[in-house]
């Protein structure tokens, strides 16, 4: 990120939507590995063993369930930087969670990791409209996961009903061991069926496992390799933009847009909406955020996050375009700050009635600059070099 951008908007960045995505990751990870390391430490925290002293065995559980939170954990972070209002929910209960079991971990890893997850759920909550999809699961991933608490219920349930026809299964955790270990085709050995019935029953819950995991398996890595697919053939990936927080959404592409995208580049991020597939392709090799589409159409103004955007610049050669663009942005975001480029100096008012904050026609400032500079009224290319040079000035008036 420029460091002039940040200097400006340091909000977006220590307490924006990438904040609240990825303080939780690295709580996760700090859960997941502090988990782990304190399944088999005997080392304590002294600065917690002099407040709380906590018996071993609920130290070596809350390591082992530590863990299981930090992915648990990751799941969410991943889930929310799709901007998922259930990732959200699942996330503002994990932190808490992830403190509570640092604490009864009380090893000398535990304090980073309660710091960090209570210091991370004010930013989680303070971006709480920022997360406000829905989850959006194809049927495919419907009849998965379907399949998968189908197996689990199935194995469970019918091994415990034979447990008698089984050798070391007793209770419904030795039942659902069984079922896991059997579907996922690990198979310990330690229980084994005693009956035909049970060797049947155990062949039965062997293939639905098998089909139910493939089926999952499938269904999450389909969209990731489809995603990935797009991205090498110049489709735009939607995950990409989905943590873009107070940016600039810029409305097609014209003769002033390249000039206009330099300026950007320096001052906020953006996003360009295009129709033109070769110089989107082209514009991604600079690294540039881009949206193929139409930028009157509403869908490729949601997918550029126009409603979380602090400004929209339309800027195509054409008024009439200009005009639809503005009416969509306006509707998908009525506080955004829109502002036009007008080609003919007629339209100016026009733009400002479709919902222009603010209209400027290049080619006027221009024609009046050239015809003052023809004339001898005033050092008119010095009053244009003042103000191109007046963001610089800014700049180094704020430093």
């Amino acid at each position: 990120m420029d460091p002039r951008r940040l200097a400006h908007h340091p909000q977006t960045v220590f307490v924006g939507t990438r904040a609240a995505v990825w303080l939780p990751t690295v709580v996760a990870i700090l859960s997941f590995g502090t988990g782990v390391a304190n399944i088999s430490a005997t080392s304590v925290n002294p600065l917690i063993e002099t407040y709380i002293e906590i018996p071993r065995e609920v130290q070596r559980a809350a390591g082992f369930t530590g863990a299981l939170t930090g992915f648990l954990m990751l799941l969410s972070a991943w889930g929310m930087r799709r901007r998922l209002r259930a990732a959200w929910f699942s996330t503002v209960v994990l932190l808490p969670v992830t403190a509570v079991q640092g604490l009864a971990q009380s090893s000398q890893y535990s304090l980073p990791l309660i710091a960090l997850s209570l210091l991370s759920l004010p930013t989680v909550l303070v971006n709480h409209r920022r997360f406000d999809r829905r989850a959006d699961l194809s049927t495919t991933q419907l009849a998965a996961a379907a399949a998968l608490s189908g197996t689990l219920v199935y194995g469970t349930v019918g091994a415990y009903q034979l447990r008698e026809e089984f050798n070391n299964l007793e209770t419904l955790t030795d039942a659902l061991y069984y079922t896991i270990v059997t579907a996922s085709t690990v198979g310990y050995g330690d229980v084994t069926p005693a009956s035909q019935q049970a060797k049947l029953f155990g062949m039965s819950v062997l293939v639905l496992g098998v089909a139910s995991f493939t089926v999952a398996l499938g269904s999450l890595l389909g969209p990731a390799i489809e995603a990935r697919l797009s991205q090498a053939l110049g489709t735009m990936n939607e995950s990409d933009l989905e943590l873009l927080d107070d940016h600039v959404v810029v409305l097609g592409y014209g003769d002033l847009t390249e000039p206009l995208l330099e300026e950007l580049s320096h001052a906020a991020e953006f996003v360009v909406i295009t129709p033109d597939s070769d110089l989107a392709a082209s514009l991604r090799t600079r690294d540039l955020h881009v949206v193929v589409g139409d930028p009157s159409d509403e869908e490729p103004q949601r997918q550029a996050g126009v409603e979380h955007a602090r400004a929209v610049i339309a800027a195509t050669n054409e008024d009439a375009q200009d005009a639809l663009s503005i009416l969509t942005a306006r509707q998908c975001h009525p506080g955004a700050r829109i502002v036009a480029a007008a080609t003919d100096r007629e339209n100016v008012e026009k733009l400002r009635r479709a919902g222009a904050d603010a209209v400027i026609s290049p080619a006027v400032i221009g024609g009046h600059l050239l015809v003052e500079s023809a004339l001898g009224s005033g050092d008119m290319e010095g009053l244009a070099d003042r103000l191109l040079d007046a963001d610089s000035s800014d700049d180094a008036a704020d430093d």
